[in-house]
Parts: structure tokens; sequence; C-alpha cells
């Protein structure tokens, strides 16, 4: 499935707020993703804030009161409002949440709204005293009533100086709650996907470790392709600078013994598990609770084996059948397809994604993989080097198919 937002037009009111700057990040970022941008501004938004820097960046005419006094101004907002898949007004000032909640159409945004059939999220910028205040806060209650959806406004530092709750969302969270909400009627509704990433962490002592190098990138576009497509996400991840896709569940754990605990608590009801978690295969036998000091002359590290993850998921699903599918990843260094067909037949999995992590411009710490898709049925598909955004889409199309196969 496509990203959600691709082709899918959206109009963005921009109101009276210091905001508004950040008003064209997210227009470009919208648009960037394949949305079909239609910005509205208020009188208040044009002090500060141009329609050209609109148009610059979306490639669309950008309105403004003007239009609703012009030849066609009797029409222009029925015409933005009924076109919409998802109206969007970010930032939204006290007074227009309040032109919204009581049906006061006297500028080109209001009457868009009040013409509007789509979804209305709103995301709010304004002093904390003014978003604290009852009048406003009763028209976030009748918006929300009506189902209006709210994103923020976050507490920070305000434009007054003051700190408080009034701050506006940054463009990429809006973005990220945008294509989540429409994302919600794809193929994959109803069900629930596990998605384990990053690289686990054994502990020597209260400051060193055993780890690996993965960062967490493929996992992570999984976990976002599986949103896409409409399912349910939980997301077990090891520790990574990653910020979570919006929309998932995030179960955070450290060690390989933390993340089988986590999987199989997380799978007994799931659809489908996708491990694409680089799980450390040792840990030490002993850990110090006391940083080990230089001078103690520690000459060797004894290791243990820890728990097979997949492992222990397939015994799980021959017991309770679930999770119903599991999706196993080989980083191999040599003997790529039989390392993983291997993998495959031991654990019982229903698809084993394999990638070479010798070479440079795939695997860990890089944007883009090069992978093999191996299958029960002894089928191999090769996939060429694509962006790891892409493996994860290419991913979830079998899994997709895989549910279509049995409706």
């Amino acid at each position: 499935m496509k990203n959600p937002l691709e082709n899918k037009n959206i109009i963005l009111g921009v109101t009276g707020s210091i905001a508004a700057y950040k008003a064209v990040e997210l227009a470009s970022k919208l648009t960037q993703a394949g949305a079909m941008v239609e910005v509205i501004l208020t009188p208040s938004a044009e002090k500060f804030v141009t329609p050209l820097t609109f148009q610059s960046v979306t490639g669309r005419k950008a309105y403004t009161e003007a239009e609703l006094w012009g030849r066609e101004g009797h029409v222009t907002h029925v015409g933005l409002g009924h076109a919409a898949d998802l109206m969007v007004i970010a930032p939204a000032s006290a007074n227009t949440l309040a032109k919204l909640a009581n049906g006061i159409g006297d500028t080109l945004l209001s009457l868009a709204a009040l013409a509007a059939h789509c979804p209305l999220v709103v995301a709010p910028a304004m002093d904390a005293g003014m978003y604290s205040h009852a009048a406003t806060q009763k028209n976030v209650s009748i918006l929300k009533e009506r189902g209006a959806s709210f994103i923020g406004p976050a507490t920070g530092h305000l434009a007054s100086g003051q700190f408080g709750l009034g701050r506006f969302v940054e463009p990429l969270e809006i973005l990220g709650h945008l294509r989540w909400m429409l994302s919600q009627d794809g193929p994959l509704a109803g069900k629930h996907i596990v998605v384990t990433a990053g690289g686990t962490q054994e502990p020597i002592d209260p400051v060193r470790m055993i780890s690996n190098r993965s960062s967490g990138r493929q996992g992570y576009a999984l976990a976002q392709a599986a949103l896409d497509n409409g399912a349910q996400v939980t997301l077990i991840s090891a520790p990574t600078c990653l910020s979570a896709p919006i929309g998932a569940t995030v179960v955070n754990v450290r060690t390989a013994d933390e993340m089988l605990s986590a999987v199989l608590r997380e799978t007994r009801q799931a659809d489908v598990l996708i491990m694409a978690a680089a799980v450390a295969d040792f840990r030490p036998a002993q850990t110090s609770d006391k940083k080990i000091k230089k001078a103690s002359n520690l000459h060797e590290i004894r290791l243990e084996k820890t728990e097979d993850i997949l492992l222990e998921v397939s015994r799980q699903r021959k017991i309770d059948g679930y999770p119903q599918r599991i999706i196993g990843f080989a980083a191999e260094s040599q003997d790529l397809i039989s390392n993983a067909r291997a993998k495959l037949e031991e654990k019982s999995l229903d698809m084993v994604v394999a990638n070479d992590i010798s070479a440079q411009d795939a695997g860990f710490e890089v944007e883009t993989n090069r992978v093999s898709f191996i299958l029960p049925d002894g089928h191999t598909e090769n996939q060429p080097l694509m962006e790891k955004t892409e493996v994860a889409q290419k991913v979830l199309d079998q899994v997709v198919k895989w549910f279509q196969e049995t409706v």
C-alpha cells in the first residue's frame, strides 16, 4: 500500500499565530508525502506569513480573504470544503476555535469549515492563559463532542516568554498523526501486528555492555508500513535514537531476555510477528553490579547463550495458534540463502527476509537494504537495492496478500 497521504486533498487552514511560520514546514511535508494541499490563510495569518510562501512549497494557489469577495467568492468555500478529504487548522488561534465552535462564518476559512463534510483536525497554538481560559476550554469541548480531533497543544516555552500548555506541536509530529488518521481503513484494518526493532544490550556492569550495530531503522520502517496499511501495531524496541511512528504502541526493552518476555506476551493474540530486531546471541554469564575497574586486570568475559526468541514463539504458536504468521530476519555475512533457509525450516517461519551485512550499501547503519524473501515453498525472491522504507512496504505487501488469500 502507498503512503496514505498520497493524492489526498487536504485543506490546511492557517490562523493568526506566531506559529504560522511552522505551518509552512507542515505544508511542505504534506506535499512531499504526496498530498494535494489547499492552504487558506485568515487575514490575521497574512500578518505573519505570505500566500506566496505557501504557494512556493505546495505548488498550488494559497487562498486568502480576497478570494471570498472575488467574482466566484460565493462558491469558493463550498468547492474547497466539498473536495477535501481532511481539513487541518494548524495553528488554530483561540479566536478561530471560538468561531468553529459557534458556527461563525465570517472568513473564507470558517466558511470552508462549515461547508466541509470531511474530518476536522485542530492543532491549537496560543498563550497558556488563553488556552486554559474557561471560554476556550468550552469551545474545545464543543468541537471534540462534534468529532473534531485535536493535536496538542504541547507544553513548552511560549512566545510571551512564559512556560506552559499552548505550544504548537512540531510539524513532523502533526504529519505523523495525519498519516495515521488517513490509514484507518487500510487492507490490514482489524489486524494486530507486532514488530521488533533495534539491537539488544547485554550489560557487563553498570557502564559497559555487549551490543551490535543495528540502528533500528528497518524495524521502525516496518512498523510505519504496518500502520499505513491500517493495522494495530505494537513496536517492541531495543534502545535507539529513532522516534516511534505515531499510532504504534511502544514497548521499550533493553536485553534479549526482556525482549523475549515482551514478544511472548504481546503475540498471544497477534496476527503477525515481524522479528526485525538484532537480538544478542550471547550475554555475560555474570554481571557486576559495580563498575569493573581497569586495575582489576579482567582478562576474559564468560558468555552464555540467550534464549532463541523465534524458536520460543514458534513453540507458543503450536500450542495456541498465535501469532498466525511469523516473519524472521536473517543478517548473514556468508552463505546468505542457505543459512536463511535453514533458519526458516528450523523455526517453522512463514518467511525469512535475508540480507548480506557484509555489503557496504545494505544492512546496518545505512538507509538502504538489499534483501531476499525466502518462503517455505522453496521460492526465493531477490529484491534490488532499496530504501528501507521500500523494503518495509514489500514485506507488508506479502502480509496483505496472505490475509487476502484467506478471505
